[in-house]
């Protein structure tokens, strides 16, 4: 089969593809990679609580370990920002986490992260793809995983207590303790357990944790923290009257988060508060980076208080990426994309969804008030600001034709609204007339379209997506 890397990684089923035998070939791979840069060679390995992760996460180490690559084998399931915090810590060649991220349970999968602490750019995961399919079964070493341990090229650590306090040089935790906050906490079966139920607890007045076990099912359902997936912690916060809900996925490196009323905040709101929320309490101004099709409500923001914004294509390295370079690090307020990621100044230059819960408890903390309240104060001076993603199942021909279409036949309206610019960093983004926007992805790996949209007033969502669902041929 043809090992490919994603937006974030390579992931596919247990059992099908996702074996023992393709580990071992992209932690090869991994490993000759590792030994072309000139960097330590020293890697940390992680995992999440998915079935057999623990058994996966040896057997790569096994790997590098016979590679003569230092191996630092975290104990327990970690954080895949824990992973980057190490990484960047110990001046390490790289990272592996075994996860499928917030995917359905039967998948796993591998994410890497090179010596910078961000997802794998598209040259690096290109070279670890292209010599998965030169290697052939005689060229993989392995090393018993035990007796690597016996012989120090395996190191067992607890990554936790340097990451936790360094959340707490980033947080203000006494303006939380201080304000009484009750907060509600989902940790989804995942990685955060041992993080935000470790942290919140002695902090808050009342803190609720549910979903703080190992479950290899994730509860029947993809460990993802959106609004459908926390409608038991909405019940917990509305019954026990909580100031806030708080969310990750399964790698923590999403967020959700939910309103005191139990109403669901959505990424692009909470990437947006945080950037007004930062620039208020630090003074933090300079640059915000988000992703193509995430809201305009950052860069209303970051245009009142004088801020510049980049854009960069789907997929957080690229927010890294930035983050992490000479010219802009030292400028560098806020990134994320509306898929539930952001990473802030100072911190590691991949997702986090720990910190992300953190911020938001810190702002709920100060602000003294229920989250939608702070965005309507907020829209008094910037607008408002309305938005919607919708994922269609369609027919391989209909990804076929929409390729061809959106190439040479862009529309002049949509909506009855004139198209005033075209963005084509990733996928189709039609900036209208009246700064409304409507943006179209199709998935590489997948017959699935994503229709985003953007607009002032929920009338007029509705308006756009029953336009482009005609004009794009999106619902048969």
């Amino acid at each position: 089969m043809e090992i490919k890397f994603g937006t974030s990684g390579w992931r596919d089923v247990i059992s099908d593809n996702f074996t023992f035998s393709n580990v071992k070939l992209v932690s090869q791979s991994i490993a000759d990679y590792i030994k072309s840069e000139n960097v330590p060679p020293a890697c940390i390995i992680g995992y999440d609580p998915r079935f057999l992760s623990e058994e996966f996460a040896k057997k790569s180490a096994s790997v590098l370990a016979a590679n003569n690559i230092k191996v630092l084998f975290c104990r327990t399931f970690t954080p895949t920002p824990v992973i980057s915090y190490e990484i960047i810590s110990k001046k390490l060649a790289g990272g592996i986490n075994i996860t499928a991220s917030h995917n359905p349970p039967q998948y796993s999968g591998i994410k890497f992260s090179p010596y910078w602490g961000g997802p794998a750019l598209p040259e690096t995961t290109n070279k670890i793809e292209q010599s998965c399919k030169s290697l052939v079964l005689e060229q993989i070493k392995e090393i018993d995983f035990n007796q690597a341990v016996k012989q120090k090229q395996i190191e067992i650590i607890n990554p936790e207590s340097k990451y936790i306090a360094r959340l707490k040089e980033l947080i203000d935790f006494k303006a939380i303790k201080k304000s009484g906050l009750k907060i509600g906490v989902d940790l989804f079966y995942g990685t955060a357990r041992g993080y935000l139920d470790k942290i919140l607890p002695p902090i808050t007045k009342k803190c609720i944790v549910i979903h703080n076990y190992r479950d290899v099912m994730f509860g029947g359902r993809r460990p993802e923290p959106d609004a459908e997936g926390m409608a038991e912690l909405k019940k917990e916060v509305i019954k026990n009257k909580l100031n806030l809900g708080v969310a990750t996925d399964g790698d923590a490196d999403r967020f959700g988060i939910l309103d005191s009323d139990g109403s669901y905040i959505n990424c692009n709101k909470v990437i947006a508060l945080l950037l007004h929320h930062l620039i208020k309490t630090r003074g933090w101004k300079g640059l915000t980076v988000r992703s193509v099709m995430t809201t305009g409500f950052i860069d209303a923001i970051a245009k009142y208080f004088n801020v510049e914004v980049k854009e960069t294509p789907v997929g957080f390295k690229f927010i890294g990426q930035i983050m992490t370079a000479e010219e802009t690090k030292d400028k560098f307020i806020i990134g994320g994309e509306e898929s539930g990621g952001l990473t802030i100044r100072g911190h590691v230059p991949e997702k986090d969804g720990i910190l992300a819960c953190l911020l938001m408890a810190e702002m709920a903390a100060i602000e003294r008030k229920p989250i939608k309240k702070i965005i309507e104060e907020i829209e008094k001076k910037v607008g408002k600001f309305i938005d919607a993603r919708i994922n269609y199942e369609v027919t391989q021909e209909t990804m076929n034709n929409l390729k061809v279409n959106l190439k040479s036949n862009i529309p002049d309206k949509i909506a009855g609204i004139k198209v005033n610019k075209v963005v084509t960093i990733d996928g189709f983004k039609f900036i209208l007339e009246d700064n409304s926007w409507v943006g179209i992805r199709l998935s590489g790996t997948e017959p699935v379209v994503r229709l985003y949209l953007e607009t002032e007033s929920a009338a007029k969502i509705q308006s756009l997506r029953t336009d482009c669902e005609k004009l794009f041929k999106l619902v048969q």
